[in-house]
């Protein structure tokens, strides 16, 4: 079975779903739940519900949430590499709206301690995998380091540079064959690389030839893939690989679905996104895009994050092929 290696995050959820998301200093009602999360966990869930073999190199605490890792992904056939961490495993505060809009806190716990030395430990897993996809709740340094090993071995290397705020570095953007922002984190690329300021909530309004164009500029070579939320995905390729596309950049739309909780969304995207690298390399870009921008439309129609992740029949059901 083709494989992805992730190196990431997990988290505790703990999760309130309110009318409205809480003003400064309000004080309001809402409904309360927990499970699993983190952006390493959920696009590595992501990535073997949509037919990915998936190895998951990660820290742990001694505790019920690093329990909870482990059980969950013994459940559903993803192979966990954990470091084991002093630190409480990690959570995360997430409120959630009546439109499915949310807010996310994070508390790094373990995900901090993972390091160099245990990604080294893990070369032969992303070396010989078929795709490395890796976040930014998680160390640079090991980070990094991962990245490095797979673009040393050829292997294709996904890097989605979220949360927004992480410190990204020109290197770090280099070893990315595929770089997957949403609109908030572009426009944080922009201002740190660029010098470009471009408010988040006016990227998809961009005409199409200047959004290549920065895309470009943020990556020069290497394939771009905007998720626009509501308004679809932009994807910008470099001159020199378009990956089996006709065109070096173009639009896709966003797929109607009822929303109720975006929680995970862009993880869904970027797991669905690997594992369909992986299972049909030979296949053009877009089709690769628009399977993933499907998986993650659906993933809206649940809620929470990890466990809301549909599988390759979910999507094939909903949607066709």
């Amino acid at each position: 079975m083709p494989s992805v290696t992730l190196v990431g995050s997990f988290n505790v959820d703990h999760v309130w779903r309110c009318d409205q998301l809480p003003a400064p200093g309000a004080t309001i009602a809402g409904r309360y739940d927990t499970g699993p999360g983190g952006k390493g966990f959920n696009q590595a869930i992501a990535s073997v519900r949509a037919g990915a073999d998936t190895r998951f190199v990660c820290a742990l605490g001694d505790d019920a949430g690093g329990q909870l890792a482990r059980g969950l992904a013994a459940d559903n056939g993803v192979t966990l590499i954990a470091q084991a961490s002093a630190e409480p495993t990690g959570t995360a505060g997430i409120y959630v709206d009546a439109m499915g809009r949310n807010t996310i806190v994070i508390g790094a716990g373990a995900n901090a301690d993972l390091s160099v030395d245990f990604v080294e430990t893990q070369r032969d897993a992303i070396t010989g995998a078929g795709a490395l996809l890796v976040q930014l709740e998680s160390p640079l340094d090991s980070v990094l380091a991962a990245l490095r090993a797979a673009r040393g071995h050829g292997v294709p290397t996904l890097l989605n540079p979220a949360p927004a705020n992480s410190a990204t570095t020109v290197e770090l953007l280099s070893l990315a064959d595929v770089l997957t922002p949403n609109e908030t984190e572009f426009a944080a690329l922009l201002a740190r690389h660029v010098g470009e300021r471009v408010a988040p909530e006016d990227v998809a309004a961009l005409d199409g030839q200047r959004l290549h164009a920065l895309c470009r500029e943020v990556l020069p070579r290497g394939t771009v893939v905007i998720t626009l939320g509501a308004t679809g995905v932009f994807v910008s390729h470099a001159e020199e690989q378009q990956r089996g596309d006709a065109r070096m950049f173009y639009r896709h739309p966003a797929e109607s679905v009822t929303a109720i909780d975006t929680t995970g969304a862009g993880d869904a995207f970027n797991g669905a996104l690997a594992a369909s690298l992986v299972h049909a390399p030979d296949a053009a870009f877009a089709e690769h895009v628009r399977f993933a921008n499907r998986y993650a439309a659906l993933s809206t129609e649940r809620a929470g994050a990890a466990l809301a992740m549909p599988t390759r029949a979910d999507v094939q059901a909903r949607f066709g092929d």
